[in-house]
């Protein structure tokens, strides 16, 4: 049973399109337990939930919220490469909800209850902020944790002068370890309100402090987090959060009033209660652990607003172009020709970038100028305490290398040579205690580093005496007289 004396927090997870199943939790909490969201000491939330963490906590109206979704949805599955398209600019997009739902005074409501989750990008820290000075203050907050980089662009949005990301980055669910949190998460895991399925795998993934089950149904929300599925699909993950947050209200006792499907009584301080509400309660905790009969039995009881919104989203207009367009010859047609039209897609949507990108220019260069100064230095100290650190090492191994290379060669011919060697390098030891103990020995093989084994004649080095000229021989006659 949740105490309701005690203080406690509500905590939204990041999820990206599928951020519609918050809305459907958040209108369920809203709806049949509203002293759940109005008594609590603080509202949490990161990238997608964090939208929807501040339209609880401003009374903005969940409905245009979960239709917004949809409309984005839909429009970035208009495109060749989907929310990757060159002319989808899903930070504008953000923007331009968030100023045409949240009411003026959405900064003094938010103040002090709202915690949005960021990443800071010069160190990578999680910082939550829950002070905001204007509502434009607040709609950059939520800018910030919703940013995905290269996703949404490759320049980080600033708040107060710092830089920051999406906040799922580094706590995706902010303050889950607290007791008196309840997470919201629309991965089945551990969390508090999740969907609930029938995947008897008790292995589970921690992704920034979120709990994801291993199974193939959240596999198939993960791949839809990033790309939106059909609107219907989103339309039927909002009925699903709306549901889980009935089941979570049921299993607590916190449901403020009686429910037309569920048939509880209001929670009394005391009193005695009649037989009917006794009856009315037993069978609602018979409904605990089974889901209700039909989709539509659980429309019905919508709040009116959330299920005008999302059948309005849902619906295509038909006019003539949407018509035209959908028929199958245009669509092949129109694939066919996206080679020679992205090129100028792309040209175009670059133009109108660059010109909403000149005001913020001189900024954002200097902060790209400290970025690329800090990268320099910070691969620069990095290279010096390598070489510090493997310099000397090296230095070493070179000195024992040439002095192991600078052994003689003793050749085995050379008798007179090897006797005059030690006994322990005549017994062939290792290298390494002849390296130890080359040092007593060099002295004595001093002397054998100029030897060379060259074989001479016996008589190539005897002295020998020049040849004397020979006498002039005796001539045969006599010298005259």
């Amino acid at each position: 049973m949740f105490p309701r004396e005690a203080t406690w927090n509500i905590s939204f997870a990041g999820c990206g399109f599928l951020g519609v199943y918050h809305v459907g939790v958040a209108s369920c909490l809203r709806e049949h337990a509203p002293f759940l969201v109005a008594n609590a000491a603080h509202i949490y939330g990161a990238s997608a939930g964090a939208l929807t963490a501040t339209a609880l906590v401003t009374g903005a109206c969940l409905g245009e919220a979960g239709a917004n979704i949809i409309e984005v949805s839909k429009e970035a599955r208009k495109r060749f490469l989907g929310p990757l398209h060159p002319s989808f600019n899903l930070v504008k997009t953000i923007r331009g909800c968030l100023l045409k739902t949240l009411p003026a005074d959405s900064h003094e409501r938010a103040s002090g209850r709202l915690g949005i989750s960021l990443t800071r990008v010069s160190d990578g820290e999680n910082v939550i902020i829950s002070h905001f000075n204007s509502k434009d203050e607040l709609i950059q907050a939520n800018v910030c944790s919703t940013f995905i980089p290269v996703y949404c662009g490759l320049i980080p949005p600033s708040l107060q002068g710092v830089r920051y990301v999406d906040g799922g980055i580094s706590d995706n669910l902010p303050l889950y370890e607290l007791k008196n949190t309840i997470t919201v998460s629309p991965f089945s895991g551990e969390s508090d309100i999740c969907p609930q399925d029938s995947s008897t795998n008790i292995h589970e993934l921690r992704v920034t402090n979120t709990s994801i089950q291993f199974n193939l149904r959240n596999l198939y929300r993960l791949s839809k987090a990033l790309f939106p599925p059909e609107p219907m699909v989103l339309r039927e993950m909002c009925k699903q959060g709306y549901r889980d947050g009935l089941r979570f209200l049921r299993r607590n006792g916190l449901l403020n009033r009686p429910n037309p499907l569920l048939a509880l009584p209001p929670t009394r301080p005391d009193g005695p209660e009649d037989e009917e509400e006794d009856e009315a309660v037993e069978s609602a905790r018979a409904e605990d652990h089974s889901q209700p009969s039909g989709e539509g039995h659980i429309l019905e009881h919508l709040p009116a607003r959330l299920n005008e919104a999302l059948l309005e989203a849902c619906v295509e207009p038909r006019d003539l172009m949407t018509t035209l367009s959908n028929m199958l010859p245009v669509r092949l047609a129109t694939a066919m020709m996206v080679p020679y039209t992205l090129p100028l897609e792309s040209a175009v949507s670059f133009t109108i970038r660059l010109l909403e990108w000149l005001p913020d220019v001189p900024e954002d260069i200097r902060w790209m100028k400290e970025q690329t100064g800090s990268i320099c230095q910070y691969l620069v100290m990095r290279a010096k305490r390598k070489l510090g650190r493997h310099l000397p090492s090296r230095l070493s191994e070179q000195v024992e290398l040439r002095r192991a290379q600078s052994l003689p060669s003793v050749p085995l011919s050379c008798a007179a040579y090897s006797d005059a060697l030690p006994g322990w390098m005549r017994n062939n030891l290792s290298l390494g205690d002849a390296l130890a103990k080359w040092e007593e020995c060099q002295r004595q093989l001093l002397l054998g580093l100029f030897c060379t084994n060259v074989a001479f004649p016996p008589d190539a080095l005897r002295m020998r005496a020049p040849a004397a000229p020979a006498d002039p021989a005796p001539s045969l006659s006599a010298p005259p007289r």
